[in-house]
């Protein structure tokens, strides 16, 4: 009886999303700000896309448009947010959506916090988790501690990953000494963008992985499942576009007590970072929004958009957690294959070891047998 509400069907993130609530027979409703590539409301399963005002130009507006589609419906829709800048935006206006929308954080702030990369560090830190070592701009003796405690190279991160994102099209900036890391520093603050400087942690893009959980009304996880990447697009600081999932335990014991720890309620991913000379994993960044590889949790039985719309509807599923080793793999092929082309080239990978994992089952992130038409619709988006 209540629908479902997907905000942003231009990415394969929204598409999943629609698909795992559409299956179930639940009225899937795309809101976007255009009609340019949003293949996701193709899907066979999408019951209606609206189109509101840009959030970033009209935040107003947009909250309102939202606000009075729902107060048009019997009951109360779900909103499943699909990209930071649609969380970014909902944290903002909480108080008010949660009047006539289920959304499951009832927290106002805490969305933003744990998506800031600096207030999420201080978190971590008073929790006890391990994060990259870090040394902020307006430091005393910035440049020494960079040499002796962070070391070259090392990383600017945004404090505010959205927004630098829509900039500068990348997540951070790998600095090699002095001259670089003044240079990307110069560069955020033209931007208007507030930044931090981190440690890399040694270990290829394989060491990197995934903690994605549902935490229901009283902050307790119920469903999880922990993933392994391979590749990663741009290669070694970007997006999942090849990972598997892989049973990790200690992935649970530190991922759960942390958002249990801070109130968290809703699905979130906390991607991790082991330490190949140490075996420590260090925490990256927590996605508090649907992400990369829901179809392949959907696969693997653990269905997270389902699981938000059923406990938050009066009709909790039961605890569900993967505690074995499938194999099975989350591929996005348009990026993966720019990305083999990176590792090939500077050497991180060889072909043969590119094919062998390729030889994986595979959840697909476009590709669907019984809903093929937004692939095609990527395609023709893609082309013209």
């Amino acid at each position: 009886m209540n629908n479902a509400v997907i905000l942003g069907s231009n990415y394969y993130i929204g598409l999943s999303a629609i698909r795992c609530l559409g299956i179930h027979g639940i009225k899937t409703v795309a809101v976007d700000y255009s009609t340019k590539g949003t293949y996701g409301a193709k899907s066979k399963y999408c019951s209606e896309q609206l189109i509101a005002p840009y959030y970033r130009n009209d935040p107003k507006g947009f909250i309102a448009f939202l606000k009075n589609y729902a107060g048009k419906q019997d009951f109360k829709p779900v909103l499943i947010p699909c990209h930071d800048s649609y969380v970014e935006i909902v944290d903002q206006y909480l108080e008010e959506l949660k009047e006539c929308f289920l959304i499951p954080q009832t927290e106002p702030g805490l969305y933003t916090k744990l998506m800031n990369k600096e207030t999420l560090q201080k978190l971590a830190l008073e929790k006890g988790v391990a994060v990259p070592e870090t040394v902020r701009v307006n430091e005393d003796n910035f440049n020494e501690k960079i040499e002796t405690k962070i070391k070259f190279p090392c990383i600017v991160k945004p404090v505010d990953s959205p927004s630098f994102v829509s900039i500068f099209r990348k997540k951070l900036f790998k600095v090699h000494n002095l001259q670089e890391l003044h240079h990307a520093l110069n560069q955020a603050q033209s931007a208007g963008l507030e930044v931090i400087v981190q440690r890399i942690i040694p270990g290829f893009d394989d060491h990197m992985y995934t903690f994605d959980a549902y935490l229901n009304q009283t902050s307790k996880v119920t469903h999880w499942v922990t993933c392994q990447k391979f590749r990663q697009f741009p290669i070694n600081f970007g997006a999942s576009v090849y990972t598997g999932q892989k049973y990790v335990p200690e992935l649970y014991d530190i991922g759960a007590k942390f958002l249990e720890k801070v109130g968290y309620k809703g699905f979130a991913e906390i991607e991790f970072k082991k330490d190949s000379e140490t075996g420590e994993f260090y925490l990256i960044e927590i996605n508090v929004r649907i992400t990369n590889l829901n179809n392949l949790l959907f696969k693997l039985g653990v269905n997270f958009p389902y699981i938000t719309y059923m406990e938050l509807t009066g009709n909790p599923l039961e605890p569900k957690s993967v505690k074995e080793n499938t194999n099975l793999a989350f591929w996005y092929a348009f990026e993966d294959f720019l990305a083999i082309r990176d590792y090939l080239k500077t050497g991180q990978l060889t072909l043969k070891e590119v094919l062998i994992s390729l030889l994986k089952p595979k959840a697909y992130a476009l590709w669907d047998w019984s809903d093929p038409m937004p692939v095609f619709s990527f395609v023709i988006n893609k082309i013209f």
